[in-house]
């Protein structure tokens, strides 16, 4: 895969607080993450990350008084529009050299910077390097509009140039957008979403996540427990089983570990090995406690952070023959995480009518068809993994953003 040197261009960065200022850090991040050259440029902003460049450029600001000045009265300063505008395109073309394509986010359809805007339509029919417009807005969109835009020099932020790129970020966006241009067809790429720093998840848990692919999964039930026979695992791994014969990808996450000094329960980590082996769910029952990761790194019971896995999981998944109590309700109830278990006295007594039981008769098949008739109800199961599907920002990178920078270098 081709690493791209991309330039990132907004009126300003973080620690601005603002939506777009969130995207392009975004945007920079995950860029880095695949191993591309990134740098921000911004008008305001500060140096937030030694992570990637950032250079912070005064005559890109909405605020710069002289741009200001311009912009009060247009007709009159014709020249000093020109002037700046000038200067600005002999910045991007000595600064960008190095880069294969600039990314604007919202520059080319807002009214904060017009000597800005001119120099980017310049810099474009130049040919020195590919221009992609990012359009999360625009004034015409609003009545009024922020600022009076009947100058005809405003008119450059709804005009169509066939050597810019253009991408929205929504498809009521791209409607609007086609209107305002005058074209048919200008492509959709949504903002999006990391849940790794939105959890703020602990590394080992991010290594596993990336590794063993658990937000692929459309099922991912969590079991917190040790392994013990009470705990009644092998329910557990054939009710994977049974999920899987009826065409969904579920998978187990067992937080414990075996007790290396009781031979019982050596003897029961093994045949839950075995079992999972003949049911060909291996690579599906997940024992956080013996995960090495591919780097040979070990992830020992003590480093594994079980908040973690209630944040990524579907839900909480309790089969156990019998229980004094039973804390993973609690804590799954305090996460909002939805709970299936078996109907035994103590869980009965905590969960009353807010979770889901199954009988210890049932077989697993009747089970999984409760788990799907239950998880069939949950509005935010369904949103979940709608979005990781569509919104989760390295599903975007994959389907949609190295297809433009591929299509864009061509």
């Amino acid at each position: 895969m081709k690493q791209f040197k991309i330039a990132l261009l907004h009126y300003s960065c973080p620690p601005i607080v603002g939506g777009v200022e969130e995207i392009i850090r975004q945007h920079a991040s995950f860029f880095i993450r695949y191993h591309h050259r990134v740098k921000i440029f911004a008008g305001d902003g500060e140096l937030f990350t030694d992570k990637y460049d950032i250079e912070i450029n005064s005559l890109l600001s909405s605020h710069n008084p002289r741009i200001l000045q311009i912009h009060k009265n247009l007709t009159e300063r014709s020249h000093e529009l020109q002037a700046c505008s000038e200067e600005i395109f002999n910045y991007f073309v000595r600064v960008l050299e190095p880069y294969d394509v600039l990314i604007a986010h919202n520059v080319l359809t807002m009214p904060y910077n017009l000597p800005l805007t001119l120099s980017l339509h310049r810099l474009a029919n130049s040919g020195n390097i590919k221009v992609v417009s990012w359009n999360h807005d625009s004034p015409y969109f609003y009545t009024p509009p922020p600022i009076d835009l009947k100058r005809e020099q405003w008119n450059i932020l709804k005009m169509f140039n066939t050597n810019i790129y253009y991408i929205t970020i929504s498809e009521e966006r791209g409607k609007q957008f086609q209107n305002l241009y005058g074209i048919k067809g200008i492509d959709v790429i949504p903002d999006g979403i990391d849940p790794i720093p939105f959890f703020n998840l602990d590394p080992n848990t991010i290594k596993m996540i990336r590794e063993k692919h658990l937000l692929e999964a459309d099922l991912l039930m969590l079991q917190p427990c040790r392994l013990h026979p009470r705990k009644n695992i092998e329910l557990s791994i054939r009710v994977i089983k049974a999920l899987q014969d009826k065409g969904l990808y579920a998978r187990l996450l067992l937080t414990g570990a075996h007790d290396p000094h009781e031979k019982n329960s050596i003897e029961y980590y093994y045949e839950l090995k075995k079992l999972s082996e003949q049911l060909h769910v291996e690579s599906d029952i997940l024992i956080l406690a013996e995960y090495f990761s591919e780097g040979g790194k070990d992830l020992t019971g003590g480093t594994i952070v079980v908040r973690d896995f209630y944040l990524i999981a579907d839900l909480l998944f309790i089969p156990s023959l019998h229980e004094g109590f039973g804390i993973p309700l609690l804590e799954a109830g305090m996460l909002k995480v939805p709970i299936i278990c078996s109907d035994i006295p103590s869980f009965k007594e905590i969960g009353k009518e807010n979770v889901q039981y199954f009988s210890l008769t049932d077989s697993p098949d009747e089970i999984a068809d409760k788990i799907l008739a239950f998880i069939s109800k949950l509005n935010s199961h369904r949103m979940f993994h709608h979005i990781i599907q569509n919104y989760m920002w390295d599903n975007i990178y994959h389907k949609m953003l190295l297809p433009l920078l591929e299509k864009v270098s061509e």
